[in-house]
């Protein structure tokens, strides 16, 4: 039997791990089925613990069969500070006379868009994605990573600020496997080649797309 991706808690033993597509209410976090985020104290929080700062219209958007690791974060567009002129320090917030004074500043601020995750990406414990980053599929985010740029399809990262450490498959073989998209596949053709997509080449992952008239153009 598959997991179902509509329950929360797909481990009955283990209420750390949450399935997020079921979890989130927000409007503004999209999040594809099978992906989960494990965290000991209390995953079903996510939305609110993980996601921060997420006051303007900016979206987190991320893919399907991703894994994300206790304490990874997600930094809004909310979190920037306006930095023209001489202060940082945002007294819009506060409220009163000095939003009045201020409210359009805000307003003007560029924004750096929404976050963008692609499919099958790994977050290690306590990465930090920053605003308006998009992580390309099949990147690996290492643990303690400070994401601050754009990460390539099937780039491992890590560092702060996160730069890259390798390319886990050379362009051709990226390419392949981001035509073949076996995220997109069926739920069944995915649980009857687990075992291959767990340990099988880019070739073959692309053997099964084409077979079954999967591959993207």
């Amino acid at each position: 039997m598959t997991p179902d991706p509509m329950i929360r808690h797909p481990l009955s033993a283990h209420e750390r791990v949450v399935f997020l597509k079921p979890l989130v209410t927000s409007p503004k976090i999209v999040v594809g089925e099978y992906t989960y985020y494990d965290d000991p104290d209390d995953a079903t929080e996510f939305e609110h613990r993980n996601v921060l700062y997420a006051y303007g219209p900016e979206r987190l958007v991320i893919g399907k069969y991703c894994a994300i690791a206790t304490g990874s974060r997600f930094l809004m567009a909310g979190a920037e500070h306006p930095t023209m002129g001489v202060s940082t320090f945002p007294f819009t917030m506060f409220g009163g006379e000095w939003a009045e004074k201020t409210l359009d500043i805000v307003i003007g601020m560029p924004s750096r868009g929404d976050t963008v995750v692609g499919n099958d990406v790994w977050f290690g414990y306590q990465a930090t994605v920053m605003p308006g980053v998009a992580i390309g599929d099949g990147a690996v985010v290492a643990t303690g990573a400070v994401v601050t740029t754009h990460v390539q399809p099937y780039t491992i990262v890590g560092g702060n600020p996160a730069r890259p450490i390798r390319q886990r498959f050379d362009d051709s073989d990226v390419e392949r496997l981001r035509r073949a998209a076996w995220w997109d596949w069926p739920t069944d053709l995915v649980t009857e080649h687990a075992r291959t997509i767990m340990t099988g080449t880019p070739a073959d992952i692309a053997r099964i797309a084409a077979e079954n008239g999967l591959e993207k153009e």
